[in-house]
């Protein structure tokens, strides 16, 4: 088919760098792609409405088949901490095709994933299972649904070809939708494989692009790291308000600018325990629900590290500037986790006395191992459920005093439904949503996606609470899965 340049305005500037932090590189195409997933209302967004109508546009472009003509794709070079060692990484079965300019202006990097071997992929076979690209579309739009920030996912291909893994697979490509791909690690990259001129451009194209405000600044590599920190923070905060464990917090998966990435291993916590994990590759539970912050401060501890030369050209001055920055994490982290606290459970004018409603709250919720969601549902439809926290007088006790403290605020409601989500993704339900959808039966995966995109909709069903068979989180893993 030939290549036409459509409604496309794709550029990318990530190929003005220099050519160490990149490789061009064409996706290989496949042999019978099919479209499985098409997210109209994003391609609205980016300005590639054209494709709405028109199946074999979408299945060509979308699959690597056909490449707009003004693309320039790449394979970008990063390393990374994964489970704190050291690793030289790279899109490995990732291509991206350039930077979309939406309605908006904004640009916004698209990613083919799964879309052939590339020279970061280090023996593997770059592609990936249709299954784990269904499940990164469901969870990523789940996200954005949530209000949390978030990488987005255009379409889903089924490649027609098959992927071995354990088994044989089903081949499938995302196309994936950020505002950056630039992780962590690809600072680390730059540190240890560049030279000190090509870092500094680059870090200058990652103010220019993502943070100009802060490019006339006298220390730009300070406020860069301060930016950097609390949008990861402010991040950390709205996993937890929902209760989502991200389960493979790698450097090589934190990107600077403060959006969720990478949806092999993630679940959501339904009985509260803050040493909740499912990754199965997580034995130790570095990631688990209520670490997810100290490895946040963890990655931007080796941030920082990668940046102390252009800091200060003295390193224990160097030093000292990074870790007064890196030493506001803890309060900024508190203040910014109670505020959110507060939000969900309606007070809007919080006194540090306060603080021990929330603290009452989360403790009593893990003794009764209480639904995490359904306990905070509870809460704004003034509704008791099943779990036995509603039977527990410590908890009548604090319900009372709770009810008494919040009574004469008429925006504590407003509040609590802007911040208490009615659905989530239950685990039980995505993985049997996942099974039926790659053998064509989508009728549970548009299910989820319907309920996920009414999730703040207080006027509807509001006495449907979601529950979790018996059992079923106790045995759940989930895998990286490519």
């Amino acid at each position: 088919m030939k290549t036409t340049n459509e409604n496309w305005s794709l550029q990318n500037s990530y190929i003005e760098l220099p050519s160490s932090f990149y490789k061009k590189i064409k996706p290989i195409k496949v042999k019978n792609p099919k479209l499985v997933y098409f997210n109209e209302k994003l391609s609205k967004q980016l300005n590639l409405e054209f494709l709405n109508n028109d199946v074999s546009k979408i299945t060509g472009y979308l699959s690597g088949n056909i490449l707009p003509n003004n693309s320039n794709p790449i394979a970008q070079a990063y390393a990374g901490h994964q489970f704190g060692n050291f690793t030289m990484l790279g899109d490995g079965r990732a291509i991206l095709l350039g930077e979309q300019k939406a309605l908006d202006n904004r640009f916004f990097d698209i990613q083919l994933k799964g879309s052939g071997q590339t020279p970061f992929s280090r023996a593997g076979d770059g592609r990936a299972t249709l299954s784990s690209m269904l499940r990164e579309y469901l969870m990523s739009e789940s996200m954005y649904f949530l209000n949390i920030p978030t990488t987005r996912s255009l379409a889903v291909i089924n490649t027609g070809e098959s992927v071995f893994r354990e088994t044989i697979n089903n081949g499938g490509i995302l196309s994936r939708v950020s505002s950056s791909h630039i992780r962590v690690g690809t600072f680390e990259y730059a540190k240890h494989f560049c030279s000190q001129k090509d870092f500094k451009d680059f870090i200058d194209y990652v103010i220019k692009r993502y943070y100009p405000d802060i490019s006339g600044s006298d220390s730009p590599c300070t406020d860069l790291l301060k930016t950097v920190m609390r949008k990861q923070i402010d991040l950390v905060i709205s996993w937890i308000r929902v209760g989502f464990i991200h389960g493979v917090m790698n450097t090589d998966n934190m990107i600077i600018t403060g959006e969720t990435i990478d949806y092999g291993p993630c679940a959501f916590m339904n009985k509260y325990n803050p040493k909740t994990v499912f990754s199965s590759i997580d034995r130790h539970g570095r990631y688990a629900f209520g670490n997810q912050h100290k490895i946040a401060y963890w990655n931007l501890s080796v941030f920082a590290g990668t940046l102390l030369p252009f800091i200060h050209k003295d390193q224990n001055k160097a030093i000292d500037l990074a870790q007064n920055i890196l030493d506001e994490f803890s309060a900024y982290f508190s203040n910014n986790w109670y505020s959110m606290m507060f939000s969900k459970i309606g007070i809007t004018n919080p006194e540090k006395s306060d603080e021990q409603f929330i603290n009452d709250l989360l403790e009593l919720m893990e003794l009764h191992r209480a639904d995490y969601t359904n306990t905070f549902l509870s809460l704004t439809l003034n509704k008791s459920n099943k779990d036995l926290l509603f039977q527990s007088s410590d908890f009548k006790n604090w319900l009372k005093k709770w009810k008494e403290r919040v009574k004469n605020d008429k925006n504590s409601l407003i509040i609590m439904k802007k911040n208490n989500p009615i659905y989530i993704p239950r685990n039980h339900l995505v993985e049997s949503a996942l099974n039926n959808a790659i053998n064509g039966n989508k009728e549970e995966f548009d299910k989820i996606l319907h309920q996920m995109a009414n999730t703040y909709e207080y006027g509807v069903n509001l006495d449907r609470f979601q529950t979790t068979p018996d059992g079923f989180d106790e045995t759940y893993k989930t895998f990286c899965g490519t």
